[in-house]
């Protein structure tokens, strides 16, 4: 499962509104059947996340982020090597035992609530951020320049 960032149910602290607010809005996107795989769910995707992106789009994130959510951000050490979008999903994948399919729909799944609580100024600045792939993985189109 998702050992590095799931902490056990009897130690968990009661969630703030807008994060509950953040998962009912994970858990229709993604048709989740509970709050709790919602919350897994937002866990990988944001931990793989705060391996990827730096600078200030990181921090303007998690400063438009509920604070459980941002915690969860910021509290990986960005990876030396940024991944592409497929990469990313992969990645997580891999680190969970899920397929790419699952965890393509769980990363489709958060991205849509965090691009909710970023706005779409935000939004385009994390995409210039990462390299290729991400902005399908965030529900945009993915444009490129003519060569």
């Amino acid at each position: 499962m998702i050992s590095d960032v799931r902490v056990p149910l009897e130690h968990q602290q009661p969630y703030s509104t807008t994060y509950e607010q953040m998962l009912e809005k994970v858990r229709y996107e993604g048709a989740y059947p509970t709050r709790e795989r919602a919350d897994e769910a937002v866990r990988l995707v944001l931990a793989g996340l705060g391996r990827q992106l730096t600078g200030d789009e990181r921090a303007d994130l998690a400063a438009c982020l509920p604070p459980e959510a941002a915690r969860v951000l910021t509290g990986q050490i960005p990876d030396t090597q940024q991944l592409t979008g497929w990469a990313f999903v992969k990645d997580l994948a891999a680190r969970t035992g899920a397929s790419p399919a699952t965890t393509r729909w769980d990363t489709g799944s958060v991205f849509a609530a965090v691009t909710a609580h970023a706005g779409p100024a935000l939004t385009t600045r994390i995409l210039h951020r990462l390299p290729s792939g991400y902005a399908l993985l965030f529900g945009r189109a993915e444009l490129t320049s003519a060569a």
